[in-house]
């Protein structure tokens, strides 16, 4: 079973993170930020991983820290239920709508971290949630689970639309691109014999 438990827990944040990369989507979220918990659950529910995401954080403050490190515990959790990462498909592109909004999300599962994010808000928040954490969040999370992730925003106009375009792009490009190909054989898929580096 590809699975992996992480317990992150700074001065800021407090924060315990599970997954499962062969489950059902089955969550279990609670990082006191409504917005943040709702983009969660429809990560784990779209890319089939089973997911348990507690946090407290310094929310007094802002929502930065409590995101970033959610972010930073989920993307490590990830990275440690890959292990060496044999026979996983490795890539995929999605091309996710959300109403009047459409995101491209590209990924390759390759060890060496990378974003880019093309994405705008039309506003600021969304709610009390701040629209810049949706990139942070997703920096957080490519740099810690080691993959490349392009993520572009090709059009949209509400916000809302816009950031759960991201996130469920996101999920179906993980439930692609770490799912087992049988002709692989348990290789890693890659000319180097290893993936990372």
């Amino acid at each position: 079973m590809r699975s992996a438990t992480i317990k992150r827990k700074t001065k800021e944040t407090d924060i315990e993170v599970a997954v499962n990369l062969d489950g059902s989507g089955a969550v279990n979220i609670a990082t006191g930020i409504g917005f943040f918990d709702h983009m969660l659950d429809l990560l784990a529910r779209h890319s089939r991983i089973d997911m348990t995401v507690k946090a407290v954080g310094d929310l007094h403050i802002d929502f930065h820290h409590t995101t970033e490190d959610v972010g930073i515990a989920l993307g490590q959790a990830v990275r440690q239920a890959l292990g060496d990462m044999a026979g996983i498909t490795r890539y995929a592109s999605i091309h996710m709508p959300m109403d009047e909004t459409l995101t491209r999300v590209v990924i390759d599962v390759s060890g060496r971290p990378m974003l880019v994010f093309r994405t705008s808000f039309p506003r600021d928040k969304i709610g009390e949630f701040d629209t810049e954490l949706v990139r942070e969040w997703f920096n957080a999370f490519a740099m810690n689970a080691g993959i490349t992730l392009h993520v572009e925003t090709l059009y949209g106009e509400n916000a809302h639309h816009i950031a759960e375009s991201c996130f469920k792009g996101l999920a179906r490009a993980l439930r692609a691109a770490l799912a087992v190909d049988p002709r692989n054989q348990g290789e890693v898929p890659s000319t180097k014999g290893q993936l990372g580096g």
